[in-house]
């Protein structure tokens, strides 16, 4: 069976990977994870059990917040 593989720059992908948002923010995993798990976190987006990271809404979280 043949795998489509796609190379999708971070910078234009709609959803991210934990480890991916880590990548394009430089913040760590487990601040991540923290940030993510709250029930209000307005860029968390789940594909079935999968948490994603809502890129454009991940973007817009940074550049209103001083500090996290």
């Amino acid at each position: 069976m043949e795998r489509n593989t796609c190379d999708v720059k971070i910078s234009e992908k709609v959803l991210l990977t934990i480890i991916e948002a880590n990548a394009f923010s430089g913040i760590g995993l487990n601040k991540l994870r923290d940030l993510t798990n709250d029930p209000r976190c307005p860029f968390v987006f789940y594909v079935g059990k999968c948490k994603m990271i809502k890129r454009k809404a991940f973007e817009r979280f940074l550049e209103e917040k001083i500090e996290i």
